[in-house]
């Protein structure tokens, strides 16, 4: 498969909830994880298990979410998705309890294909948004 072919399954598959532990046919055994927050970089390993093990805890969290692409580009063995995730706050997030209302996440991250696998990646996701929305509703 061609590094958008990867990035496109791994979004149908496994980001979007449907199949998480189909990462193991799409993640190399262990991937860099750059993670952007609050303007930190922070570098973590993660092993398929442990990504769809996250996805999985995405759907406890917000349920049967919808996510949906807005931009996607492909240079060489990299490629670029920013995505709207809309979900229910259905279980506990962060020491909010559920609410039931929506949440909406926009994210955006760089995936390096090495060897037909997801080998690395670069995320960046409004945190900070979610945080908000999540204060909101736990007021209303």
């Amino acid at each position: 498969m061609t590094p958008e072919q990867i990035v496109k399954k791994f979004f149908e598959e496994v980001r979007s909830g449907n199949n998480p532990d189909y990462a193991t046919e799409l993640m190399a055994d262990q991937v860099l994880a750059h993670q952007v927050i609050s303007e930190e970089e922070l570098t973590v390993l993660r092993t398929p298990q442990d990504y769809a093990d996250h996805v999985k805890e995405m759907v406890e969290a917000y349920g049967d979410f919808s996510l949906e692409i807005q931009e996607f580009m492909v240079q060489e063995n990299k490629v670029y998705v920013r995505w709207k995730q809309v979900g229910t706050h259905v279980g506990v997030v962060d020491g909010y309890q559920p609410t039931s209302l929506p949440v909406i996440e926009i994210a955006s991250a760089v995936y390096r294909i090495e060897d037909e696998k997801i080998a690395e990646y670069w995320i960046q996701i409004d945190r900070a948004g979610i945080e908000k929305q999540l204060n909101r509703n736990k007021i209303n």
